[in-house]
């Protein structure tokens, strides 16, 4: 008999919301943690690169999520100038929650309480597997960069720092 494996509540829901997408996810928890990009890398054993950061913003008070490579940081001009915002303000974790469903470490891609528009870093496509959250801050799981852009409906954009 096959032992019976027990998935938190949380990345069950992500698990579903990537089958009503057509996606096949296998959510994999770190006892270590996956709260951090670079701790997510380490507890995976990839580059910070393939971390992707779901991030919640306010576009003109409206929440957005921006996927971001673990290696980069979102330059909130640029972002606001690309999408035609007057004003982004990152969201505090109260804000993000209400939006997302879920706790800041562990907000997935997809699966939130009502579509939220959602906005790429093209930086994550250059790998051929990244890492996302799997709804909680021990949780992530693997995804082919297009296929989680193709999940998520997001429009990619050129949103990070340079440095």
């Amino acid at each position: 008999m096959a032992a019976h494996v027990t998935i938190h509540p949380s990345s069950q829901r992500v698990v579903n919301a990537a089958a009503s997408l057509g996606l096949t996810i296998e959510v994999r928890d770190f006892p270590e943690g996956t709260r951090t990009a670079e701790d997510a890398a380490r507890a995976v054993g990839v580059s910070v690169g393939q971390i992707v950061k779901s991030l919640v913003f306010l576009a003109d008070g409206n929440p957005i999520i921006c996927l971001v490579s673990g290696a980069n940081r979102v330059d909130t001009t640029r972002l606001a100038s690309a999408i035609g915002a007057t004003t982004i303000a990152r969201a505090d974790a109260n804000v993000a929650r209400e939006a997302t469903g879920f706790g800041v470490g562990g907000t997935p891609p997809f699966g939130h309480p009502q579509p939220l528009p959602v906005y790429c870093d093209p930086d994550l496509l250059t790998y051929d597997e990244v890492w996302a959250a799997g709804g909680t801050p021990m949780s992530v799981f693997a995804v082919e960069p297009r296929a989680l852009v193709k999940a998520s409906d997001a429009r990619i954009i050129d949103l990070k720092e340079q440095v």
